[in-house]
């Protein structure tokens, strides 16, 4: 992998192992600067590790670590240049919100009347400049991310690595925290790596997602990318809702349990291979590619109706009825359709 203009990270060859277990497969990838990269994956992924590596707390078994172009692979945490933002905070209970964020720069030693000046800036940045005198138990929990996150930005470390850092907080501030980081990190042009299990919250926030499964990554894009273009099963299940149609590559089309089906343009897979189709490309009624099954189960959800139905084999699927539509009653059969160009042919 190249380090071309524009790398602030660059992993080549991580691995790391516990005994028999494989906590990381080699792995190699490339954070730009002033880029927000989501690091998602399920639980047991190697997510964690990844981010322990980058910021210095587990030295890996094998490979390198570059920063701005220099190796920092066994450099100590505390002179990496790295801000850390954790779900619970870590805010000093006994320091007011003021000097909870200038502390990082009061540990470098910089002089009082900069302090206070990068204090105040950082606080007005995160909109809270009329609390620095308060204490964390006297915020709410937004406050306090907020407290979290101006007191990682105000010294402006090389990158900031964000774990979890909306988990405890209800959805709806959960999703106003993140149009606040997403501000932040357009406002600075801070290089950030979030680490997540959500991928709505990855989807919502990320310039690229690097999707993390069995200790490797699966695949890094874009958003837009990893929704419309996944690479493999895991992906498309991992990422949004997918009908996946399992079966074997013969000549232009895919024979499955519940018929033959023509390849999307420019598929390449051969052999065993399942069609992905996301809810929004399934139209009900009868077509060229179509699917007959079950109603199992109806959700609403405010600005869509999602149906959900069983195919002869247990397979799931879904799609999302247009505004206004009823939706048929559970146990009804339904068929679907979808136009060839919509799918995509992953390998198995």
């Amino acid at each position: 992998m190249s380090s071309g203009a524009g790398v602030k990270l660059r992993i080549d060859g991580i691995a790391k192992r516990y005994g028999p277990v494989v906590a990381l497969e080699p792995l190699s990838l490339e954070v730009r600067s002033g880029e927000l990269l989501t690091i998602l994956g399920p639980s047991g992924s190697g997510k964690t590790t990844l981010l322990q590596v980058i910021c210095g707390l587990v030295e890996p078994d094998a490979g390198r670590l570059f920063i701005d172009g220099h190796d920092r692979t066994v450099m100590p945490v505390h002179q990496r240049e790295i801000g850390l933002v954790f779900q619970n905070y870590a805010l000093f209970p006994h320091l007011t919100v003021a000097e909870n964020v200038g502390f990082p720069l009061k540990m470098r030693g910089r002089p009082a009347g900069e302090i206070r000046d990068r204090v105040a800036t950082a606080l007005t940045m995160v909109q809270l400049g009329h609390l620095g005198g308060r204490f964390p138990r006297e915020l709410s929990g937004g406050q306090q991310q907020r407290v979290a996150l101006a007191r990682c930005f105000v010294y402006q470390p090389a990158i900031i690595l964000m774990d979890e850092p909306l988990g405890a907080l209800d959805r709806q501030l959960r999703e106003h925290m993140q149009i606040e980081i997403k501000r932040l990190h357009r406002e600075t042009g801070a290089t950030i790596i979030y680490v997540t299990h959500d991928q709505e919250e990855a989807l919502a926030l990320s310039d690229r997602i690097c999707l993390m499964n069995h200790a490797r990554i699966e695949q890094v894009g874009t958003p837009q990318e990893i929704y419309e273009h996944p690479r493999t099963a895991f992906t498309a299940g991992f990422i949004g809702t997918s009908t996946l149609l399992r079966g074997q590559v013969e000549g232009d089309a895919l024979a499955t349990p519940h018929g033959r089906f023509a390849l999307p343009p420019g598929s390449t897979a051969t052999g065993a291979a399942a069609l992905v189709i996301r809810p929004e490309h399934l139209r009900l009624g009868p077509g060229p590619n179509a699917i007959r099954g079950v109603v199992a189960e109806t959700v609403y959800a405010g600005a869509e109706t999602r149906l959900l139905f069983d195919l002869a084999d247990g397979t799931g699927a879904a799609l999302r009825l247009p505004t206004g539509t009823t939706p048929p009653e559970i146990g009804t059969e339904v068929e679907a359709h979808w136009t060839t160009e919509t799918a995509v042919l992953v390998p198995l």
